[in-house]
């Protein structure tokens, strides 16, 4: 599995991922929308770990830096 993630791709995941995770936690996201935050909030920390998304292979996307 080659990463595809680069460094700020991971950091605005993870920004992201805490954003929905509070919002979820606190009650402002209320069922269905809730579920489907920690849903995202699932895979991105997951992605932003292992630096590689399944979608941006299947797309040909690649955000790591070549260096």
């Amino acid at each position: 599995m080659k990463k595809n993630l680069g460094s700020l791709d991971r950091a605005l995941r993870l920004v992201v991922a805490a954003v929905l995770a509070v919002l979820a936690w606190n009650g402002t996201l209320a069922g269905p929308l809730a579920l489907g935050a920690w849903i995202v909030v699932a895979v991105f920390v997951l992605t932003s770990l292992v630096s590689f998304c399944p979608l941006y292979r299947v797309i040909g996307m690649d955000t790591c830096s070549k260096g």
